[in-house]
């Protein structure tokens, strides 16, 4: 009988190089066309602000205008729809298909400083931008301040909207010194 030595660390590496295994091939393969690869796709999105609006900008190229829809319900502005594999024909023999197909849902929650009335959506050259206005009563102002006192008549500050903490609405004023 041979002596072993004991190595406390030879379980973790087999765990791991099970779980690079896994991962490392192809997890569609075994699954066929239905199984795990439909629905796999999300289309990419960037969000961002400046002072009157948020714009939302979907990537979702080779999709007609038809294979999606945009809603909004209790300030979640949701993006939904399917990209469908179309065989050219019959004949075709595909090597490879790297591209995602399937059904989507996008799903992101809008901040109270937006209106949804106004809201606007523009679908060009496989990009869609929903532009959302902010509302009026969040957007920064100037304030006249007049009064006894004044040195060369009135004082302007500017007000500016502040992203609300822990649901409070706060204001923040600057300048007029």
């Amino acid at each position: 009988m041979s002596i072993l030595r004991y190595d406390p660390f030879r379980d973790l590496r087999s765990l791991q190089e099970e779980v690079n295994r896994l991962f490392s091939t192809n997890l569609t393969r075994g699954f066929g066309e239905e199984g795990i690869g439909r629905g796999a796709w999300n289309p990419s999105v960037d969000i961002y602000e400046n002072k009157d609006q948020i714009v939302l900008e979907a990537e979702l190229p080779g999709m007609n205008r038809d294979d999606f829809e945009l809603t909004v319900e209790n300030n979640v502005i949701t993006l939904r729809g399917e990209r469908q594999f179309e065989k050219k024909d019959e004949s075709d023999n595909y090597h490879r298909v790297e591209r995602s197909y399937g059904s989507f849902t996008r799903s992101f929650t809008l901040p109270q400083t937006v209106s949804t009335e106004g809201a606007t959506a523009e679908y060009r050259n496989g990009v869609l931008r929903v532009t959302l206005p902010k509302r009026q009563e969040t957007k920064a102002r100037r304030i006249e301040i007049g009064g006894e006192g004044a040195t060369g008549g009135s004082k302007t500050i500017e007000a500016k909207a502040e992203k609300p903490a822990s649901g409070e609405k706060s204001k923040e004023i600057a300048g007029g010194r």
